[in-house]
């Protein structure tokens, strides 16, 4: 009987038992861990844009952008910043000798891959490089035009600047790095503008920083890809709060069965539309709106985080609070529902 390896029981069953292999400092606040299977056997195939969600010997479980080589399906590598004031994960990971431990973790999702274009130009701000290297990578070994901005507080807190360079030296790409400790700042309208406008533009980092790409990338109407890590802040809203009419707010108090069908506005863009049983909201919201973020899918990353502004949210979701759940003013929209007939989101 022909032997399973882990490549062929992740596709059937998604599931994976990952030793971590080694643990190093890639820079400052940076931890890099390659993850490879118990048995020394291959993993399932990635592509670029792709995260590993991993469980902790916490039990937290945590999604990790791969910034490993796709090629290389003896070992995942990942890059973790420790974040003091996060939820706990990357404190976890930098504080615990992991090397030798086996972790659970679900075979690598891509909901940020890559798309065919004539020019590619990336936007990372610090530890949001992760998911554009092994990009950068692979459009380098193809000989395809990129031109990656880098940006970060230090240069000596961010990794894969040597590496990057490497990249570069192919000659098919450039590398600008912008570092706040060496007076460097990136002037995104003007960069954009000297772009085909046939380019996609991917963006990952900060919010402060995907707020502002996506702006000038719209305004230059270049195609705009954006993934962020983590919670983004609803506390600073890029615009000033929604104000809604007696006929916006129609049907938002009428009591449902979370279950049934329900409307949905999306109060920026005026759009409408319904979220049927088994599907969810961010899967339709994305059908009527480019660059809404999103993570794990499964409502435990925190990162589709969004302004509830009418009408009662169904919380499905493990990242808030049962305070929070119990005032509505945010809900995880990747699997949420909603208590009445409409809600009315601040997208």
């Amino acid at each position: 009987m022909k032997d399973r390896n882990q490549s062929e029981d992740a596709a059937a069953i998604g599931m994976l038992r990952l030793r971590v292999k080694s643990c190093t400092e890639l820079a400052e606040g940076v931890l890099g861990l390659r993850l490879e299977s118990p048995d020394g056997s291959s993993l399932a195939p990635w592509t670029p844009g792709a995260h590993l969600d991993i469980t902790l010997p916490s039990g937290l479980t945590r999604s990790y952008s791969l910034c490993g080589n796709p090629s290389d399906l003896k070992g995942y590598e990942i890059a973790v910043l420790r974040e003091d004031a996060g939820r706990g994960a990357s404190r976890e990971i930098h504080a615990t000798q992991l090397v030798g431990r086996e972790l659970a973790a679900i075979a690598p999702r891509n909901q940020f891959a890559l798309a065919d274009a004539s020019e590619h130009v990336f936007i990372a701000g610090g530890i949001g490089i992760t998911p554009l290297l092994p990009m950068i990578r692979v459009l380098a070994e193809a000989g395809r035009p990129w031109m990656l901005h880098y940006c970060g507080r230090r240069l000596t807190g961010m990794p894969f600047v040597e590496t990057l360079r490497e990249l570069e030296a192919s000659g098919t790409g450039s590398v600008s790095v912008y570092a706040a400790d060496c007076d460097a700042r990136l002037a995104l309208e003007d960069m954009l503008g000297t772009t085909s406008p046939g380019a996609a533009v991917y963006c990952c980092g900060p919010e402060r920083l995907l707020q502002a790409a996506e702006k000038a990338a719209l305004a230059s109407g270049r195609a705009f890809h954006m993934e962020r890590f983590g919670r983004p802040d609803l506390a600073k809203p890029a615009e000033p709060p929604v104000q809604l009419s007696p006929q916006e707010q129609q049907g938002t108090d009428e009591e449902i069965d979370p279950d049934a069908p329900f409307e949905v506005e999306m109060a920026r863009t005026g759009v409408t539309f319904e979220v049927g049983p088994g599907q969810s909201i961010l899967g339709e919201a994305r059908k009527h709106r480019q660059g809404l973020s999103f993570n794990c899918s499964d409502g435990y990353c925190g990162t589709c985080e969004t302004a509830v502004l009418a009408g009662r949210p169904d919380h499905r979701d493990t990242v808030l609070s049962d305070e929070e759940k119990a005032e509505g003013a945010t809900m995880m929209i990747c699997v949420g529902r909603s208590c009445s007939r409409k809600l009315v989101l601040d997208l």
